[in-house]
């Protein structure tokens, strides 16, 4: 029974809904507490892990586990050899978590943690990448982000600006 018909018959207390309430659990809300138009009734609805993002995120905890196990590698084996790439690289493992776990929450929180991390991966590897550049000596061994991640096919330059990308595309359509 819906509502216009439960009004009609005078049982109106007695009938279900099938709308819920605006910012209910479950509910993609605007700022204004209003539904989204679109998302109504998506139950733990992920922009930023929808669609296309879900490859983002995937892409981005492989770079988390790559990156993070080879720093641990190269510190506990041969940190004497090249101490500050091998730190940069840990860094950038750390910010790959960071950006993946920002990725893959709804809240506004975790868009925040995404957004702050892919920043700060962009100006690493753009601040890495043209010191790795320049002086070649700073870096005796290769980290994630020497050479604008030419060891991983150029993807630690592409991947932050893809991810700013798809964060604000997301934060428009959720709005």
């Amino acid at each position: 029974m819906t509502t216009e018909a439960a009004t009609e018959t005078g049982t109106a207390s007695e009938a279900p809904t099938a709308e819920a309430e605006p910012g209910a659990p479950g509910e993609a809300s605007t700022s204004g507490g209003a539904v989204a138009p679109g998302r109504a009734g998506a139950p733990g609805a992920r922009p930023t892990a929808s669609g296309p993002g879900r490859l983002l995120v995937a892409v981005y905890a492989v770079f988390a586990v790559a990156a993070t196990s080879r720093a641990f590698v190269q510190i506990v084996t041969k940190f004497h050899e090249a101490p500050v790439a091998y730190l940069l690289s840990a860094v950038a493992g750390v910010v790959y978590i960071l950006a993946t776990v920002g990725l893959t929450r709804s809240s506004a929180a975790g868009r925040r943690l995404a957004v702050v991390a892919c920043s700060a991966e962009l100006v690493g590897v753009l601040t890495v990448g043209t010191l790795s550049v320049v002086d070649g000596d700073l870096f005796p061994d290769e980290a994630v982000w020497s050479v604008y991640g030419q060891g991983y096919f150029f993807l630690p330059v592409l991947l932050p600006a893809i991810g700013l990308w798809w964060l604000r595309r997301t934060a428009r359509l959720a709005a």
